[in-house]
């Protein structure tokens, strides 16, 4: 087991299956303070984000991230939040991976909410209870290369599921939303049946692909390499929980 990885998952990739590919410390989809907490209990060489939470609970913090990594830790993301942080963070030195991580990197105004997923709790093992627009947008133009469904159609479903919230975001809620807009039945037909076999899941492969590739590396130290001096803000500083923390790891010279 590689207990010098911790890797932060949820609806993108079960962890049973995860675990197929790395066999790491897996804990719930990251949030405001997981990073700090993470550290101070396994002390990683690596932390891996792909899912995170959202909208209900605070984020993952840019700061924490850069925290983590002033100490040595070297940061990953890939698919979801991961790709975002990544994306966002690649300056400093966060590692991103996959296509979606490329895209944001090449579209630093991309709406989050394209990789968002409303998600189940984590007691039910935060399973997806939706489709993520740039997984639908993907799936579409996949279609249309293969002659499934035209080109005007996909950008008519394109831009229904992109008024659709995320929250209700997802193949059945866009094919009811197609209907009622007097879509071709017959197009609309031939693409429900096509997906059973043809949808693409970007971020399940850019998660997939970035835990296989950790599985073969020695991962190092970060300090050497790292381009920047962190700097403690005073936001981060007041946040107690934070603090706490931090006073727990310096006080034993972590």
């Amino acid at each position: 087991m590689r207990d010098d990885v911790v890797a932060f998952l949820g609806p993108t990739l079960s962890e049973t299956e995860a675990r197929g590919h790395l066999d790491a410390i897996y804990l719930p989809p990251v949030g405001c303070g997981d990073v700090v907490r993470a550290v101070a209990q396994y002390a990683p060489s690596a932390i891996v984000l792909i899912d995170g939470v959202f909208a209900q609970s605070p984020a993952v913090r840019h700061q924490e991230i850069l925290w983590a990594m002033a100490r040595g830790v070297r940061m990953y993301g890939a698919a979801s939040i991961g790709a975002l942080r990544a994306a966002e963070l690649a300056p400093q030195g966060m590692v991103g991976h996959g296509l979606i991580y490329r895209w944001y990197r090449r579209q630093p105004l991309a709406d989050d909410a394209d990789v968002t997923v409303p998600m189940a709790p984590v007691e039910l093992g935060s399973s997806a209870l939706g489709d993520a627009l740039i997984d639908i947008r993907l799936s579409l133009r996949k279609a249309e290369r293969a002659g499934v469904i035209e080109k005007w159609f996909r950008h008519h479903l394109e831009s229904l599921a992109r008024s659709l919230h995320f929250s209700e975001r997802s193949f059945p809620k866009l094919f009811a939303a197609a209907e009622n807009s007097r879509s071709p039945i017959d197009q609309l037909g031939e693409l429900k049946a096509w997906l059973k076999a043809g949808a693409v899941n970007q971020k399940r492969t850019d998660a997939v692909n970035l835990l296989k590739y950790l599985a073969d590396q020695n991962i190092d130290n970060l300090n050497e390499h790292f381009s920047f001096e962190f700097e403690l803000t005073e936001s981060f500083a007041n946040d107690m929980e934070y603090y706490n923390l931090l006073d727990t790891l310096l006080s034993k010279g972590a």
